[in-house]
């Protein structure tokens, strides 16, 4: 039978084995709920079965209970599933020794759910070219990879493509093949990743379906990357102090000579440097003037305004946000009561409830409660922490948990949207639910808990941004929007380094793990890249991302400030089917990319720096930075108390079909009223590749300056939604 991974409390994962053949009963007054017990007694002449009978018969007042009990567990974990009604539900959940009492859901294999989630499903189900998706080379910049995973199997792949001119140096022990054609270090490492991190990127973007695979049956399923039949080319920049910036620059350098199609590189600075020293910026310059489009993370510095570091034009800059799926560890209070917090908790506490001790009620002589309560080093005495679960005000428990002896942690989290994997049974806290848990430490006198296993929840309808994930506006160039895009990278399982720490402290190895942020978000967008490539192949690196750009589902707001807006996820969510067939693009070439640059009063020197050759803006076109052809559309406004008029001059190519006829339509944002007049309004191509130009003119006044104004032009031929944002702020906040 195959495996079904954890979706609801501990151990849910093995009732779902024993119920695959139990289904919800007709009867609208009872449902199928699963009496969950914790561990099996070991109290002499303990029936497990005859205990649940006479559980059921208690509670019913039937004495014969047939019908009514489902199934029993009783050889690892003690339990039953049972038809209740509501009430009966209820008195179940209060009795001694129930942990938990929870309905019995008909589960499917979950996969990785990131490609499910964005629609492009496994198999047959999605339209794919794989001849020429074979001969697509994803070059991964990172910390390097693990060639003997089963991700970067070359079963059933030919010889490498012939454009390849790379090598496999990837030091000892180290064999590449016909899926990991080639490898290189910058490190004197060698190319093996001993992270876990390059590993887990390469195979978010271009790793082969792999069946059966969790993280210790938390999210059971096949892994795969977006393009699974690709090559991939792996550049190790990175080591455990960091990546350097003349290792970063040898590595694009060489990926170009190589061969490779697109880059991706989950690699970022803690704001965004000038162009000119910038390496990743530098070198995807040079890439993209040779046809190769750079995919890079916008950073993970949270949402804070301009703290996106990825900012260039021709580099296309990912956002992170969440999936369907999320990870929930619940923690069970010796008073019956459940609270949700976030971790990948793969430990089994079994249902055993461990005292509870407060932070600040064991602080040590050394420290005060305050300080105590926060769990800072050196602060708690392990003598009265030892075999209790700790609850600390903060994260700060994390460091210090397993030293002073403690059986677990609940701390209060200050990212609730995202759950990361801990040496020990541990769950984090919304501020709520931990102030719950205060209030039932301070009320009980002796007060325990039980975590249990991770949870697999189903329950999110759209994608949210990741609070990690770094917001613009572009501290470089103000008038191009950034980041362009977001996508999954939020709880994301791929691929692992089993040399690799899972979390400090952690003794584990694994071949697969669950990560978190925009290195996991970059990946994705790189596999959604090539996809487009293996169905274009020789589109220009701009008509790949305007694709990708001008297709993504709107997002909708959620939380305050910047946020809320186009700061934190660019054009949206990216959508890979609707990528394939814009209908429409905007194109950049070098030129361009060189007149924005003098439009930016950006010296000779500094443009030989990043083009690699002498220019002279005297003799270049300078172009305004918010008239570049780009794919969004964004001003920066000196004031927010008077009247403007902005004026945006774009140009649209014909990827779909001839004799095409596009009218626009303009959808209010956020913020401020805009005004928005499009001239002209229709757009009619006769053939295919010919380029019409419009020119968008935006107007108003009394702008917020604590937030974006914003609004969306589509140009539609009933078949093709192209989609723009457009975003005007102010000097006044940023």
């Amino acid at each position: 039978m195959a495996k079904v991974a954890a979706s609801s409390f501990l151990l849910s994962c093995l009732f779902v084995l024993f119920l695959s053949s139990v289904s919800a009963v007709t009867d609208e007054d009872k449902q199928v709920y699963i009496v969950y017990m914790g561990s099996l007694s070991s109290r002499a002449g303990y029936t497990p079965t005859s205990n649940h009978m006479s559980i059921l018969q208690e509670v019913t007042g039937e004495s014969s209970i047939e019908g009514r009990l489902v199934r029993s567990y009783k050889r690892s974990f003690n339990g039953f599933a049972a038809r209740l009604t509501g009430s009966e539900r209820e008195r179940v959940a209060n009795m001694d020794g129930v942990v938990s009492v929870f309905p019995n859901k008909m589960l499917q294999l979950q996969t990785t759910t990131s490609w499910d989630f964005m629609g492009l499903k496994e198999g047959k189900r999605t339209k794919r070219n794989p001849t020429v998706e074979s001969d697509t080379i994803i070059g991964v910049i990172d910390s390097g990879i693990t060639p003997e995973s089963q991700s970067f199997s070359d079963e059933g792949f030919g010889p490498p493509p012939k454009k390849w001119k790379g090598v496999c140096s990837g030091g000892e022990n180290f064999t590449c093949n016909n899926k990991l054609i080639g490898a290189r270090d910058y490190t004197s490492e060698g190319t093996r990743d001993t992270g876990g991190h390059g590993t887990h990127t390469a195979s978010t973007a271009a790793g082969n379906a792999v069946v059966d695979i969790s993280f210790f049956g938390i999210g059971n399923g096949t892994v795969r990357g977006g393009v699974p039949a690709s090559r991939i080319a792996a550049y190790k920049v990175c080591t455990e102090t960091g990546c350097s910036s003349d290792a970063l620059l040898s590595a694009f350098d060489d990926a170009i000579a190589d061969g490779v199609d697109l880059i991706t590189i989950s690699i970022g600075d803690k704001s965004a440097p000038m162009f000119e020293r910038d390496p990743i910026a530098i070198g995807a310059f040079h890439a993209r003037a040779k046809g190769i489009l750079t995919v890079n993370s916008g950073g993970n510095s949270g949402s804070d305004p301009t703290s996106v570091s990825s900012v260039a034009p021709w580099i296309l800059t990912v956002a992170a946000s969440t999936t369907n799926r999320g990870f929930v560890t619940k923690v069970v209070l010796g008073n019956g009561k459940t609270l949700v917090g976030k971790s990948v908790n793969a430990f089994d506490m079994k249902g055993k409830k461990y005292p509870l001790v407060y932070g600040k009620s064991a602080a040590s002589s050394d420290c005060d409660a305050a300080a105590a309560e926060l769990c800072q080093e050196a602060c708690l005495d392990e003598s009265r922490v030892n075999g209790k679960i700790l609850v600390c005000g903060g994260p700060g428990g994390l460091k210090i948990a397993e030293s002073v002896g403690a059986s677990g942690l609940i701390f209060k989290t200050p990212k609730p949207d995202v759950a990361f994997i801990h040496p020990l049974p541990a769950s984090g806290l919304q501020a709520e639910d931990f102030e719950s848990l205060v209030t039932y430490l301070e009320s009980t006198n002796s007060p325990q808990a039980t975590i249990l296993k991770t949870e697999s929840i189903f329950n999110r309808t759209s994608p949210v941004s990741a609070s990690f994930s770094s917001r613009g506006p572009n501290t470089i160039a103000a008038d191009i929007l950034k980041p362009d895009i977001t996508a999954p990278g939020v709880e994301i399982l791929a691929a692992y380094s089993p040399d690799g720490l899972l979390a400090e402290h952690d003794t584990r190895h694994v071949k697969y793990s669950v990560m978190s942020g925009t290195s996991m978000s970059c990946p994705h967008v790189a596999g959604v890249a090539a996809y487009v490539k293996t169905f274009n192949p020789k589109w220009s690196p701009s008509m790949i991302q305007s694709a990708i750009m001008t297709t993504a589902w709107p997002v909708n707001a959620t939380g305050t400030g910047i946020a809320s807006t186009e700061f934190a996820y660019g054009a949206g969510h990216v959508d890979p089917i609707a990528a394939v067939n814009p209908g429409l693009v905007y194109e950049l070439n070098k030129e361009d990319l060189l007149g924005f640059l003098c439009g930016m009063n950006y010296t000779t020197s500094v443009l030989k720096v990043l083009s690699g050759e002498a220019v002279n803006c005297s003799e270049t076109k300078a172009i305004s930075p918010r008239n570049l052809n780009y794919p969004s559309m964004s001003a920066k406004l000196a004031g927010s108390d008077t009247t403007f008029t902005v004026t945006f001059n774009r140009t649209l190519t014909n990827v779909g079909t001839p004799n095409s006829k596009y009218t626009s339509k303009v959808v209010a944002g956020h913020g401020s009223e805009l005004s928005v007049k499009v001239t002209p309004s229709v757009l009619s191509f006769k053939a295919v590749n010919e380029k019409q130009s419009f020119m968008v003119t935006v107007t108003g006044n009394d702008l917020n300056s604590e937030l974006p104004s914003s609004a969306n032009l589509i140009w539609s031929d009933g078949i093709h939604n192209v989609r723009s944002p457009i975003v005007i702020y102010t000097y006044d906040e940023y």
